[in-house]
Parts: structure tokens; C-alpha cells; sequence
């Protein structure tokens, strides 16, 4: 049977002489980077990283160090410029020779500002979609505070109904659960000190960098997001 170009297919690689696994689709023409959210992989976007493959893109999906069988990042490379280096590291590994598409969801999003920040000279244009790093809190008496500020035990009270509304679990609940209790079972340690780092990630800096540095920057953000 012939190979397919167009069809996503794991890869192994090493990064930095650790194991890293990865996703990708598309022949030969502008790359995109794609960098996944807390807890997640390549699995749970497959259906827009195809319609972006379908587009004439050549897509690379990282799985994050400590999620989807890649391995950690050393301990004193845990921060969101570690990440960022070891995006850039990545990209060198598969032999990405242009400046690319990067696009980044929640967490992942705040890896890629970082990353463009860190790196310029490796991203044409930046696209984030309810991305970590300057989000608000509405606390009790509508106080608008930073989202490190929210407790805990308020984001395990309401995080079913904030990640799935009622009218979504069955669309959406298989197609999360794909990745995310593999990543669980294999790393429950990522999972934690992840969104330990997603919760302090302040990145408002960087984004007026980027700015100033005219980097095209697309926002995306879901109006009914109300973790981030």
C-alpha cells in the first residue's frame, strides 16, 4: 500500500539526547509547528491539524516534554524558557530550515510565545488560541484578579462544568480522553507541575516584545473559556 504524505503518523526522535515523539503530515511547502494544551497530544486536534495538512501545510505535533511518551525536561530546565529551548531544539532535530507557522493551544500557547520571544529568528507568525501567560480571574464580588490567584480547591469545583459544558461531553470528552488519560497513567507528575506552571506564567512582557518587534500575532480566544 502506498504511503500517504497527507495522513498524521507518530515519530520517534531524540531531542537534546532524550526520547521525544511527534506527529506530522504534508509534503513539501510551508511548515507549521503545533503545540499542544495541558494534559494533551496530537490526538485530541487531529481533525484541524488534517484540514491544516489539506491546506498545503507540512505539520509537525510535538508531544511536550512529560506528555505523550516524551520525555521530561531536567529539572533545572522546568520553566516556560526551557520549553521554549526545547521547541527550538526540536525543530533542528527534524530538519526544519525555514522559519515557520507556530500555534499554540492553552498551555502550549504560552510555550509558543516563549518560544517566538526566545527565538524570532525561528517564527514567521505566531497564532495562540486561549492561551496561558496574562489571563483574569473573576473572584467573589467580581473582583478581577490574575489567574494565579485562583485557589485550588475553586478550580476543581468548577472545572467539569468549565472545560465541558453539559451540551459538549459527548462530543468533546472522548476526543480529550484519547490523550489524556494515557498521559495521566504514564506521567502523573508532568500533569501536576505543568499546571503548576500554567497557573504563574505571566507573559505580558513577551507579547509587548513581540509586538514591538512587529511579529504577526494572531489571538484566538473562546468567549465561554472561563478556566484560562
Amino acid at each position: 500500500m502506498a504511503h500517504n504524505p497527507n495522513h498524521l503518523e507518530w515519530r520517534r526522535i531524540e531531542v537534546d539526547g532524550r526520547s521525544a515523539v511527534y506527529a506530522m503530515a504534508g509534503q513539501e511547502g510551508r511548515s507549521l509547528v503545533f503545540l499542544h494544551g495541558w494534559g494533551l497530544g496530537y490526538r485530541a486536534y487531529k481533525k484541524a491539524l488534517r484540514g491544516l495538512v489539506s491546506l498545503g501545510l507540512k505539520v509537525y505535533a510535538p508531544a511536550l516534554p512529560g506528555f505523550g511518551g516524551t520525555a521530561d525536561l531536567p529539572s533545572d530546565e522546568f520553566a516556560l524558557p526551557g520549553y521554549a529551548d526545547w521547541v527550538a531544539t526540536f525543530m533542528k532535530a527534524v530538519e526544519i530550515d525555514q522559519p515557520v507557522t507556530l500555534v499554540g493551544h492553552s498551555f502550549g500557547g504560552g510555550v509558543a510565545i516563549q518560544t517566538a520571544h526566545d527565538h524570532p529568528s525561528l517564527i514567521s507568525k505566531l497564532v495562540v488560541v486561549n492561551s496561558i501567560g496574562g489571563s483574569a480571574w473573576t473572584g467573589e464580588g467580581s473582583t478581577l484578579k490574575t489567574i494565579a490567584e485562583r485557589p485550588l480547591w475553586d478550580w476543581g469545583i468548577h472545572f467539569p462544568a468549565d472545560v465541558l459544558p453539559w451540551r459538549q461531553v459527548t462530543r468533546v470528552l472522548p476526543v480529550i480522553l484519547e490523550d489524556a488519560v494515557p498521559n495521566l497513567l504514564r506521567n502523573p507528575g508532568a500533569i501536576w507541575r505543568v499546571a503548576g506552571l500554567a497557573r504563574r506564567a505571566d507573559l505580558t512582557a513577551e507579547l509587548e516584545e513581540l509586538k514591538r518587534r512587529r511579529m504577526p500575532v494572531v489571538v484566538l480566544w473562546g468567549e465561554n473559556d472561563k478556566v484560562l
